[in-house]
């Protein structure tokens, strides 16, 4: 069973940058689609971006697209979020997680997501 582990949230200023990453264990990424989530105090979570089990194709919501870039390194094991231009109402904690399925050529279906980080919280200051 895949594991997953966040890192790199932290403070920042809005207008700044952060790098998050998710790293797997107890199985590789391979064939997975892979995604970030968000989630604020009382609200449901929100899916801010996938990315293919081949890495050929990314999706975003369109409230990150253009700033937030995600990507992935199979020989390592570990998933990435770059995040530009970041604006206080980004501030939230943000999971990483997998989908069961190989081989599923939908990204976008968070119903498939079975496999979840413990979150890392990213906090964006005015």
């Amino acid at each position: 069973q895949v594991q997953l582990v966040e890192s790199g949230g932290g403070l920042v200023q809005a207008g700044g940058s952060l790098r998050l990453s998710c790293a797997a264990s107890g199985g590789a990424f391979w064939g997975h689609a892979l995604g970030w989530f968000r989630q604020t105090p009382g609200k449901e979570r929100d899916f801010v971006t996938a990315i293919a089990w081949s890495g050929s194709s990314t999706y975003y919501a369109d409230s990150v697209k253009g700033r937030f870039t995600i990507s992935r390194d199979n020989a390592k094991n570990t998933m990435y979020l770059q995040m530009n231009s970041l604006k206080p109402e980004d501030t939230a904690v943000y999971y990483c997680a997998a989908q069961a399925r190989r081989y599923y050529n939908n990204a976008r279906d968070v119903d498939e997501y079975k496999y979840w980080g413990q979150g890392t919280q990213v906090t964006v200051s005015s």
